[in-house]
């Protein structure tokens, strides 16, 4: 943790923001290590009033309900001091939770690079002057950690993409990108659980479902989490 940090400001008029630091880049991994202890310090707080926490990559969002903060004792104009003075003694406990071990698990996503669903491959390996062929065993190299989750629900934001074949969004986003299709926008990469717009470079498509409103919880994967890219033929996509 860097100094001056956790920062607690109001976001809005129903939520405040704990920023943990500047940047995500300099130390991705330490960065959130620490965004996920804070989210679930306060978690484990129970504060009254605290209706959803969001976690980003510098940052954890705390949405809540004014009315129940006022219930819980607060008074009308110092809701969100109230508020910031819990979250403060909340995240300035130290050492009180064991963090789950984010080595434990890995989740194993396939991916099919038929023409039919890499609608962008040959332009990400123009763009990083190797072959296509290429980008695939670059992409499937890595084991991925789940940034945050956002955009649609259950779109994983995930880290540790390969420099070499970070490819810029196009200056022109599709009205639909179909779900499960695996892109690469900038220096991230991500899946799009739900048919939806998107300005991603698509490279692939996964026959998994990573957003089911029918499970709990809906979204396959969680900030945290770690991943690797599995390559599989069309045929192996259709079975699946």
């Amino acid at each position: 943790m860097t100094a001056g940090f956790p920062d607690i400001a109001p976001l809005g008029d129903s939520a405040l923001i704990v920023r943990v630091r500047d940047k995500f880049e300099d130390a991705p991994d330490e960065t959130l290590n620490d965004v996920l202890r804070i989210l679930h310090q306060i978690k484990d707080a129970d504060i009254p009033g605290v209706i959803e926490l969001a976690p980003a990559y510098t940052s954890v969002a705390v949405f809540f309900d004014p009315i129940r903060v006022i219930r819980a004792g607060a008074k009308p104009e110092q809701i969100i001091d109230w508020l910031g003075e819990r979250i403060a003694v909340a995240v300035g406990k130290r050492g009180k939770r064991k963090q789950k071990d984010q080595t434990a698990c890995v989740t194993e996503i396939p991916v099919c690079y038929d023409p039919n669903f890499a609608l962008d491959l040959d332009h990400v390996a123009e763009h990083a002057h190797v072959s296509a062929a290429e980008v695939i065993e670059l992409y499937s190299a890595p084991e991925y950690r789940v940034s945050c989750i956002g955009f649609t629900p259950g779109f994983p934001f995930l880290s540790g993409l390969d420099k070499k074949i970070a490819t810029p969004r196009r200056d022109t986003p599709r009205k639909e990108i179909p779900a499960g299709s695996v892109g690469i926008g900038g220096a991230q990469t991500g899946v799009y659980p739900l048919r939806s717009p998107g300005g991603w470079n698509i490279i692939g498509r996964t026959p998994l479902a990573l957003f089911d409103p029918a499970k709990s919880p809906p979204a396959l994967l969680q900030a945290g989490d770690r991943v690797r890219f599995r390559s599989i033929t069309r045929e192996e996509f259709d079975a699946i």
